[in-house]
């Protein structure tokens, strides 16, 4: 149904022609840049499909005509650079359009242009227009003016009289419904002198009265007696223009003197009468009343104001992300003021009535009142709320009243709550925003019954924005039912499920779609590419997978396309003409692979371009096209040098190219063009920057933020960084950089350099550092000596672990208030450990002093409130018992005290740790039963993962109570991490430092350098426990890694352990264990390693499966054992009978010994006597006889056959 015309950029010439109206299914008409001159017809009016228009660079004269303002569905108007005069028209869509639509009009007044109109009240409304067509009856400007000034005169002068006979003080009448100003009582004089506001009660809205009554019927009533009276009339005046104008045809009809005086005197009678009733009636209404069907009175906007408290910083989202100036708008709303001249209240020119209220970005913060006086505000057409803070309220019901609502934005508001139904019915709505700020559980919700109401009943809707409203309940197919006309429509982070369905989006006019952040499936419809409007296109952030469908590059109008975070594969689809007019490319984190698409290179438009992250390979091609201002491709396949024509694509500020397989040698005179250039990512290629190509180069890039050449086969620090003085972020790790850090690096970025990363080379010497605002400083894995150093106060993670660093550390490192992560690891550090360090509690989250000198006691300092995540102390040379100040630590998940000289009993109050999952106390000590003799049932180490108490003195029994406690290894407890490692986040999220321990995996140690969250360990070797196994044990159906080796265990290996279905590594070598290997133990799916050396065991080892994998030394020291893979064989025949009477994987001790073969034989006898003599008896022994008779007859004759068949083979 598109129907277009565009004659734009020709030379026609001429009037726009009246015929122009007959073309009302029209919906675009484009005559700009040609000799136009004349009136823009107000046939115009008529083409009620009309979305745009231009009009522009014309000659085009006279006014805009008002009936424009009627046109339901234009979008878009361009009438620059004519001479068209005038007043703008306003309301409806008119309010949409900017300046730029008339700009070049110098004589055009009114919004949104600045020129102010010089006019007191607006022209009257075309008062016989009927059902959308214009009256042809035209009057001329003798009789507006007669009309008018009667009005005006007989109003002020009505209300005066009025006044001054006893009405003072009268306020509130049925025309002023809006605005209740509290007027003072009319003073002597009519005007104030100075330009000072009038306090006259009366009025424009008297005169406005006065004026509509007599224009009306004066000029109703002229027209009537016209048509009886004018054609004898005979009068010499020069007709007025156009006055009956029909078919394009022009009247000379004239109004005489006749019909003036009769409007005149019309208006003035009554204009008399009407303002006589309005005071009369008026007079009986009191401040407080309202009238419910106009809605008197704001209930005082103050009142309304006085609701909220004035809160900047609530509005923040304005001015940091939505590009928006907040400031308190209420604070211009004071008694005794017009509320028409509040900010963000508009009125009404005509009846002062409130037709919008905009308070968005205005600092408002609390409870939205429910019984808001807003509701009697009718006639409102436009309500915006957005970017205030009503603190959890609920949206009001009585929304629903605001029937003539044409415009609703509640977004970022902190409503929460269901999406009242009573929103659902308004039916004028043309743009809708709900949109939350909410990421938890408070959040909008909305039902399938309110979601469908609002489909149905918003049919002229065109911007629908939903955003994080939780929809989780909802059935996708209820948009199927959006109108047509919808060209704007948000549903990001609705929590909807499900497969994503064709055609459910098909909506002709749509030109911005955005489901991201859902959980959206299955693949992406190929009806997306019939969108042929889309302008912005964002799928991201579902589990959408598939390949990206073929149409795509049929939407040529896109601007924006976002499909990243998803698991799309395949290539993108390579169309050399895709995408004209593509800005922003977001496809990362997906599963994309082939080349890069060959319009990647030549897009004209193409600003930014995200595809990191996926397996794309091949070259990376020139680029033709220079308008790429960011590039990421990291994380991919890609390979071969670098492009020569990056060096010009000017525009350029992030080039992201790190975690690649591009090769070459890299001369930097190729960035040398980049001034804009912010960011330069090459990390972890196979490139090489030789120390030639650098130091020839001097005072490149001067714009250069962050500078990443990790693993670029550096020798020396880049001479080229002396001219950086804005550098915030420099990562040279794994290189080859040797010698000291030189003195003139203490100068490269000295104020703004937050970020230095240097580990993994082979520096020997570091002085003191005068980065005044460093946060990160990686200094770990090199060959540094001499004493710590002590970074600055501004640092927040400071890494060295992996030198030799020697001496004590100095309390002076306590100064450093803001630190959070601070690792020493790996070092020849001695001394105590400053007690001061638990003064740091509140904000250090991760302390690792592992595998140093350091002696004494654990400092018991923690504080209440202390922040500490991980607390590792593991290889020193510690004593004492512990102390109970870890306690404060409410937040500690991995306590590592392994390998020191600890001396105490276990620690059991360690179990209140709330968050505690490894727990580490191996070669110490302790000593002592791990058994509870308390009485307390509440749960100890809930959260636990990794249990190690290896190489101690502990003894007694296993804990039997801690084990039932392990829910996490039960898989009783949520994991709720969402990371695979075990770790902290650091710079407000924006990096992540993994936690590592030394466990004894598979009979070997070893350092894991990061912790899997899904380990699941218990390592409780090396002690003396005693007693049997408890079959409890097979609850923990999480683990992975057991080992009870060398205690002093007896009994049987239970056949609970068969229910560990995720053990990897099972060890109980060198206990005392007996009984025979379960059977259960060969079907564990993932069992890798078995070490059951040094007991007591017998029977035959279990065969296939897991068990053909496990050398003779997983047996070695059980003399009972037999089978594969040891030397002695079975004595068995036959294999055992199965346990016929096992369950629940319990082994039936039921032997069939004599006793039961003797009570078979005994029934079997006695049975067979009985039968025997029975049948000899009855004499019925004939019918076994021909049985047997009978079987002997048939095998004879097939004797025979068989004979026969020998013979006549033998003849042939």
């Amino acid at each position: 149904m598109w129907m277009i015309i565009d004659l734009s950029n020709n030379q026609f010439e001429g009037e726009i022609p009246k015929v122009i109206g007959k073309l009302n299914l029209l919906k675009g008409l484009s005559l700009s840049h040609n000799n136009l001159n004349g009136r823009i017809p107000t046939s115009v009016g008529n083409l009620t499909s009309l979305e745009w228009l231009d009009l522009s660079s014309n000659r085009l004269s006279g006014t805009i005509p008002n009936r424009l303002a009627d046109l339901p569905f234009l979008s878009s108007l361009n009438v620059s650079e004519n001479q068209l005069h005038g007043q703008i028209p306003q309301g409806k869509q008119y309010n949409r359009f900017g300046n730029d639509s008339y700009e070049g009009n110098k004589g055009l007044c009114g919004f949104p242009v600045s020129k102010v109109c010089n006019i007191i009240e607006p022209a009257p409304p075309n008062v016989l227009e009927k059902d959308g067509s214009k009256s042809n009856i035209a009057f001329g400007w003798k009789v507006v003016l007669i009309g008018y000034g009667c009005g005006i005169v007989l109003g002020m002068s009505v209300g005066y009289v009025v006044s001054q006979t006893g009405n003072k003080g009268l306020h509130g009448f049925p025309l002023s419904s809006d605005c209740n100003n509290n007027e003072l009582p009319p003073p002597s004089n009519l005007s104030e002198e100075g330009g000072s506001k009038s306090n006259i009660d009366f009025g424009w809205k008297v005169g406005l009265l006065g004026y509509g009554c007599g224009v009306v019927l004066g000029l109703g009533v002229g027209y009537v007696i016209f048509q009886t009276v004018s054609k004898g009339c005979s009068i010499n005046e020069t007709p007025p223009p156009n006055v009956l104008e029909k078919d394009g045809s022009k009247a000379n009809i004239a109004f005489g003197w006749k019909v003036l005086l009769i409007g005149y005197g019309c208006g003035v009678v009554f204009g008399m009468a009407m303002g006589c009733a309005v005071f009369q009636t008026g007079k009986a209404k009191s401040n407080d009343e309202i009238n419910p069907i106009t809605g008197i009175d704001i209930l005082n906007g103050i009142e309304f104001k006085n609701s909220f408290s004035i809160t900047k910083y609530v509005s923040w989202h304005c001015d940091d992300i939505a590009g928006l100036k907040s400031y308190p708008k209420t604070y211009s709303w004071e008694e005794g003021t017009d509320c028409c001249s509040w900010d963000g209240v508009t009125c009404d020119h005509l009846n002062a009535h409130v037709i919008a209220l905009d308070l968005s970005c205005s600092w408002l913060y609390g409870n939205f009142p429910s019984n808001t006086t807003l509701v009697l505000l009718p006639h409102l057409q436009k309500l915006n709320l957005a970017y205030n803070d009503f603190n959890l309220s609920k949206i009001p019901s009585e929304f629903g009243r605001f029937e003539s609502l044409v415009y609703l934005n509640l977004s970022h508001t902190n409503f929460v709550g269901e999406v009242p139904s009573q929103v659902s019915p308004l039916s004028k709505l043309v743009s809708l925003d709900l949109s939350s700020w909410n990421y938890d559980s408070e959040q909008f919700t909305i039902d399938q019954h309110a979601l469908e109401g609002l489909v149905h009943n918003l049919t002229e809707v065109r911007h629908l924005f939903l955003n994080r409203i939780n929809m989780s309940s909802i059935n996708p197919h209820v948009f199927m039912n959006l109108s047509s006309s919808l060209r704007s429509l948000s549903l990001a982070y609705c929590d909807l499920q499900g497969k994503f369905q064709k055609h459910i989006f098909d909506l002709p006019n749509l030109n911005f779609l955005n489901l991201r952040g859902n959980q959206l499936t299955g693949q992406i419809p190929r009806s997306l590419g019939n969108l042929l409007q889309l302008t912005h296109l964002d799928l991201s952030d579902n589990q959408l997978s598939g390949q990206i469908p073929l149409s795509i590059p049929n939407l040529t109008q896109l601007e924006f396309l976002d499909i990243a975070q998803n698991s799309l594969e395949g290539s993108i689809p390579d169309e050399v003409a895709a995408f004209p007019n593509l800005k922003y490319l977001y496809l990362y984190d997906n599963l994309l692979n082939g080349t890069l698409p060959s319009w990647l290179y030549t897009a004209p438009s193409l600003k930014v371009v995200e595809l990191s992250q996926n397996q794309f390979s091949g070259h990376i091609k020139e680029f033709q096209s220079k308008s790429l201002e960011y590039l990421d491709i990291a994380n991919n396949k890609l390979q071969g040098p670098l492009p020569s024509s990056i060096s010009q694509l000017l525009n350029l500020t992030d080039l992201i190219l790190s975690s690649n397989n591009l090769n070459g040698v890299i001369e930097l005179s190729m960035f040398s063009n980049l001034s804009n250039l912010n960011y330069l990512g090459l990390s972890y290629n196979s490139l090489s920057l030789t120390s030639n190509s650098i130091s020839s180069v001097n005072h490149i890039l001067p714009n250069l933020t962050g500078l990443f050449f990790s693993s670029c086969n550096l020798s020396e620090f880049p001479h080229f960084l002396k001219g950086l003085k804005s550098l915030g972020s420099l990562d040279l790790s794994y290189n080859r950089i040797e010698g000291k850090i030189p003195q003139w690096m203490q100068e490269v970025g000295n104020d703004s350099l937050t970020y230095l990363n240097v580990s993994h080379n082979s520096l020997t010497e570091v002085k003191q550092f005068s980065w005044k605002n460093i946060a990160v400083l990686d200094l770990s894995s090199n060959l540094i000596r001499g004493n710590l150093p002590i970074p600055a106060s501004s640092i927040n993670t400071f890494l060295i672990s992996n030198n030799s660093f020697n001496g004590e550390v100095s309390s002076l490192i306590c100064n450093v208030t803001s630190l959070q992560i601070l690792d020493l690891s790996h070092n020849n550090l001695s001394g105590t450990i400053p007690r001061c360090l638990g003064n740091l509690s509140d904000s250090l989250e991760f302390l690792n002093l592992k595998k140093n000198k350091f002696y004494g006691t654990i400092p018991p300092t923690f504080a209440k409130g202390c922040q500490l995540s991980n607390l590792n102390l593991n290889g020193n040379l510690l004593e004492g018992p512990l102390t109970p100040s870890i306690l404060n630590c409410n937040g500690l998940e991995v306590l590592d005290l392994g390998n020191n000289k600890i001396n105490d009993t276990f620690p059991h109050w360690l179990g209140s740790l709330p968050q505690l999952q490894v727990l580490v106390l191996k070669s110490n000590h302790m000593h002592g039963s791990l058994c509870v003799n308390s009485s307390k049932s509440s749960p100890v180490f809930s959260k636990i993962q990794i249990f190690d108490l290896s190489s101690n003195y502990f003894s007694g029994p296993l804990p039997v109570r801690y084990i039932n406690s392990f829910k996490a290894i039960i898989n009783l407890e949520t994991i709720g991490s969402t990371v695979s490692y075990m770790g902290v986040y650091v710079q407000g999220g924006s990096a992540f430092y993994t936690y590592s321990i030394g466990i004894v995996l598979k009979g070997r140690d070893v350092d894991l350098v990061k912790i899997f969250t899904m380990w699941m360990i218990i390592d409780l070797s090396n002690n003396q426990f005693e007693g049997e196994i408890p079959k409890v044990i097979g609850k923990l159906n999480l683990l992975k890694g057991l080992n009870l080796s060398h205690n002093n265990l007896n009994g049987g290996i239970p056949t609970s352990i068969g229910n560990l279905t995720s053990l990897e590594w099972l060890d109980l070598s060198s206990n005392r264990l007996s009984g025979t290997i379960p059977n259960r133990l060969a079907d564990l799916p993932f069992l890798s390693s078995l070490n059951v050396s040094e007991n007591q065991l017998h029977g035959q080892i279990p065969q296939g499966k897991q068990f053909n994998t496990f050398g003779n030394d997983s047996y070695e020291g059980n003399k009972g054992l037999c089978g594969f893979p040891v030397s002695k064989g079975c004595k068995i025949i036959e294999p055992a009978p199965p346990n016929v009477l096992e369950k629940d994987g319990s082994k039936s001790n039921i032997a069939c010994g004599w006793k039961v073969v003797l009570i078979g034989y005994g029934c079997g006898v006695v049975f067979g006597m009985a039968m025997g003599y029975v049948v000899f008896q009855t004499g019925k022994l004939r019918w076994l006889v021909n049985l047997v008779e009978n079987q002997h007859e048939k095998k004879r004759r097939r004797k025979s056959k068989k004979g026969n068949r020998n013979n006549r083979r033998r003849r042939i």
